[in-house]
């Protein structure tokens, strides 16, 4: 990487400045990268979690899914359900109950600033749950 031609006239790097700057534009490429292969593996992987998508919030990769129930008391129900599942595994998603029926959760690793292969374990574990009885049937998830 090399520095803006602005910069250059401005400001005179010492050599240990200039070897960071080359580093931190090193540094870049290789997150690009890295976040690129996340996502292509996380896109297979998630191929196997129906519902599930791969979001970026503000640079940090999520699994997300919503569902809407029945009525507030089954939502509350529902947060239980996974909320056992969650405390048994010992990692902890981020659960919402929005309005009085729509349930989002978000899952990732809070560590690492994004996802590792305990937030896909747990995604299919809640997958796994017996939900139907809380959920609204409608047209899109018959």
């Amino acid at each position: 990487m090399t520095l803006p031609s602005r910069l250059c006239s401005r400001i005179l790097l010492t050599p240990l400045a200039r070897r960071v700057w080359t580093d931190h534009g090193r540094a870049m490429k290789e997150a690009r990268q890295s976040l690129a292969l996340l996502m292509g593996l996380g896109l297979i992987v998630l191929a196997k979690l129906p519902g599930w998508n791969l979001v970026n919030e503000g640079g940090v990769m999520k699994l997300h899914r919503a569902w809407k129930v029945k009525t507030f008391v089954k939502g509350m129900e529902f947060l239980q359900l996974v909320a056992d599942v969650a405390e048994a595994e010992g990692h902890h998603p981020d659960l919402h109950l929005v309005g009085w029926n729509n349930i989002k959760i978000d899952i990732w690793t809070h560590a690492v600033g994004g996802l590792t292969e305990n937030d896909f374990i747990l995604a299919a574990k809640i997958n796994g749950l017996n939900l139907h009885h809380l959920l609204r049937i409608t047209p899109a998830n018959k």
